[in-house]
C-alpha cells in the first residue's frame, strides 16, 4: 500500500474528514467548505490517475482511458443532478459547457505541456483522436440547431423547443453507444495506443498492481470524489459570491474546474511519462463522454428529478466557447504529433473564454 499512498500528496487526504466535520459542525462557512471539499479532491483525483496507469498497463490504454474519463465524469454528473434536484439548471448548462471546453483546452493543453517539457516531442494516433473530435464537431451542431430553433422563434415555441432537444438527447446517447462500439470493437486497434520506448526511461522501476486492486482503488477514489463534490456543491454558488464571481463564471469555470480534477490530474501523469494515446484518451474522451452522455441523460432525467424540463439551448457564449474550443484542438491533433507550445496555445484560449465568461454579468 505504500505505493497507492505516496507522500507527494497523500498528506492533503486528511483534509476530507476536516471537510465532512466543518460541513457539518459549521454549514454556515461556505467559502471554508469549499476551499477543503477542493483540496481533498486533490489527493483522491492523484490515487484515480496511479490506478488508470495500472488499468491501462493490464487492460490497454483505449480501457483504461475510457474507466478513467467514466469514473472522472462520475463527480460532474453527481454535482449536475444535485444542481437539477435545486433548479438550478442554468448552472447545470454551465458547468456541461465548461466541463467540455475544460477538457479540450485546459485539461489537455496542461498535458502537452506537462509532456512537452520533459519530451521535445510526443506522437499519438492522429485517426483516434480525429475520431473523438468528430464526435464533438457533432456535438456543436446539436448545441446549435436548439438554440437558434429557440432565438428565432424568439422564444415562442417553449414545448417545441422541448421536445426538439428531447429528440437530439436520444439522437446523442444512440450516438454515444455506437462510438463504444466503435472504439471498443470494429476499429479498436485505431484506440489501443502504445507504449513509447520513452516512457519510463528517466523512472524507477514500480511494482505493477493487481487488477482487481486497480479497479478497487478507481472505484473508491470515484466514490469519495463524487462525495466532496456533493459537499461542495452546495457551497459553491455561496463561496464564489463572497469572491465576487458571476453564476455563469461559477459554472463554467468553478464547477467544471473542480469536476474535472480526475481528469486533470490523470491526462498529466500519463502525458509526463509520454504515453500520449493515453493521455488524449482521458481529456478529449472525456468530453465526448460529457457530450454525448452525461448532458442528453440530464436532459432525460431533468423530466423526473427536476422542477422544471432541462432543454438544449445554450447561450450563444457557451455555445460559441465550444465551437471555437474544438475547433483549435482538431488543428492542433490533427498531425499526430504535440509539443509544449501547443500546450500554451490551448490554455491560452482557455485563459482568453475564461476571462470572457468572468466579466459577463450574472447573478
Amino acid at each position: 500500500m505504500r505505493q497507492i499512498f505516496r507522500p507527494s500528496l497523500s498528506w492533503l487526504l486528511i483534509l476530507l474528514p476536516i471537510c465532512v466535520y466543518v460541513e457539518h459542525a459549521h454549514p454556515g462557512s461556505h467559502t471554508l467548505i469549499f476551499a477543503l471539499s477542493c483540496g481533498a479532491i486533490v489527493p483522491l483525483a492523484g490515487l484515480l490517475g496511479k490506478a488508470t496507469e495500472h488499468v491501462a498497463d493490464r487492460a490497454g490504454e483505449n480501457i483504461g482511458g475510457f474507466l478513467n474519463a467514466t469514473l472522472g465524469n462520475a463527480a460532474e454528473l453527481i454535482i449536475a443532478v444535485v444542481a437539477l434536484r435545486q433548479g438550478l439548471i442554468d448552472v447545470v448548462k454551465a458547468s456541461l459547457t465548461g466541463s467540455i471546453i475544460g477538457n479540450v483546452l485546459l485539461v489537455a493543453g496542461l498535458a502537452f505541456v506537462a509532456g512537452g517539457i520533459r519530451h521535445k516531442s510526443q506522437k499519438f494516433n492522429a485517426a483516434a483522436a480525429q475520431s473523438r473530435v468528430a464526435a464533438l464537431v457533432l456535438v456543436s451542431i446539436a448545441l446549435i440547431v436548439p438554440g437558434m430553433f429557440h432565438y428565432l422563434s424568439r422564444g415562442t415555441l417553449g414545448e417545441s423547443t422541448h421536445l426538439l432537444s428531447v429528440i437530439i438527447s436520444v439522437v446523442l446517447l444512440i450516438t454515444y453507444v455506437l462510438s463504444l462500439l466503435f472504439s471498443m470493437y470494429t476499429h479498436k486497434e485505431l484506440f489501443s495506443g502504445t507504449r513509447s520506448s520513452q516512457a519510463h526511461v528517466d523512472e524507477p522501476a514500480e511494482p505493477a498492481w493487481r487488477f482487481g486492486t486497480s479497479i478497487t482503488v478507481l472505484v473508491i477514489s470515484t466514490i469519495l470524489i463524487a462525495w466532496m463534490s456533493e459537499i461542495l456543491v452546495g457551497s459553491v454558488s455561496q463561496a464564489a459570491q463572497a469572491l465576487g464571481m458571476s453564476s455563469v463564471f461559477v459554472g463554467v469555470i468553478v464547477v467544471a474546474m473542480v469536476g474535472n480534477a480526475a481528469e486533470h490530474s490523470s491526462a498529466v501523469i500519463m502525458a509526463m511519462k509520454n504515453r500520449m494515446d493515453l493521455s488524449l484518451g482521458i481529456a478529449i474522451g472525456s468530453s465526448v463522454q460529457i457530450a454525448l452522455f452525461v448532458a442528453p441523460l440530464l436532459v432525460l432525467l431533468s423530466y423526473w428529478i427536476a422542477p422544471g424540463p432541462m432543454d438544449l439551448v445554450f447561450t450563444v457564449g457557451e455555445s460559441l466557447a465550444v465551437i471555437l474550443s474544438v475547433s483549435i484542438c482538431s488543428q492542433i491533433v490533427s498531425n499526430g504529433e504535440s509539443n509544449w507550445f501547443e500546450g500554451v496555445l490551448l490554455l491560452a484560449v482557455y485563459m482568453i473564454l475564461g476571462l470572457a465568461f468572468y466579466f459577463v454579468p450574472g447573478n
